[in-house]
């Protein structure tokens, strides 16, 4: 399953740009605009971490993270705090509320994502094993998609699962009957120039109708993809 955030913000754009960066990294992401339902969210619906701000109306983010916190069932959940512009000293205020994590707006929305992936590598990691990431390349092989770029890429079963063993070892070069292998096994009546032609339509896929070098070609040796 893919991690779960729980986005709190009443600024509309700010949520728009927020869940478009998490999702392209593979989060699932819901959103509310207030602070008044995320206890009952959180029990319903469930997250795998709060991200939310600091200035809330009605309830504010400081006050559901002490409410969290006091929550024995919701008390070890991750939460990330967003602290307006020029608030700086709410940041510790935040961080003695319980939040994990504090950032001050403006922010870029990947630094939302590594803080919160960062986050989870401490507290859940097991919830990012199904996701790979090289360079601008992510792949989650739950969800079965590829983005790049925040794009995503369309591949059929065979260059996704070229592409993740590729992944898996960005720089190292493969030979073609590696390759093979990891696509077919030991059926012996496959061609390894099949290869070359998965590599191709591989290319083409994540290229973006650009002309790059992501996937390297040795002569001799095989194939490699880029570690950037």
């Amino acid at each position: 399953m893919s991690a779960r955030v729980l986005l709190v913000d009443d600024d509309e754009s700010l949520r728009v740009v927020l869940q478009k960066a998490f999702e392209t990294e593979g989060f699932r992401v819901s959103h509310l605009m207030n602070g008044a339902a995320i206890e009952e969210r959180l029990r319903t619906a469930g997250a795998d971490v709060l991200v939310l701000s600091s200035d809330l109306p009605g309830l504010s983010g400081l006050d559901v993270c002490r409410t969290v916190r006091l929550d024995p069932v919701l008390s070890r959940l991750p939460i990330v705090l967003l602290v307006p512009s020029g608030e700086g000293q709410l940041r510790l205020t935040g961080l003695a509320a319980g939040a994990d994590d504090c950032l001050v707006k403006p922010f870029s929305p990947i630094e939302v994502v590594v803080r919160v992936k960062n986050l989870l590598r401490r507290m859940n990691p097991a919830l990012l094993d199904h996701m790979l990431k090289v360079g601008d390349l992510t792949l989650d092989r739950e969800a079965h998609r590829v983005h790049r770029q925040k794009r995503e890429v369309k591949l059929g079963p065979k260059e996704f699962k070229l592409l993740e063993f590729l992944m898996r070892s960005p720089g190292k070069v493969y030979s073609r009957s590696e390759l093979k292998a990891s696509l077919w096994g030991d059926d012996a009546t496959v061609d390894e120039r099949a290869i070359d032609v998965h590599i191709g339509r591989l290319r083409k896929g994540i290229s973006l109708g650009k002309a790059d070098k992501v996937i390297r070609t040795v002569r001799g040796a095989g194939y490699s993809l880029g570690d950037f």
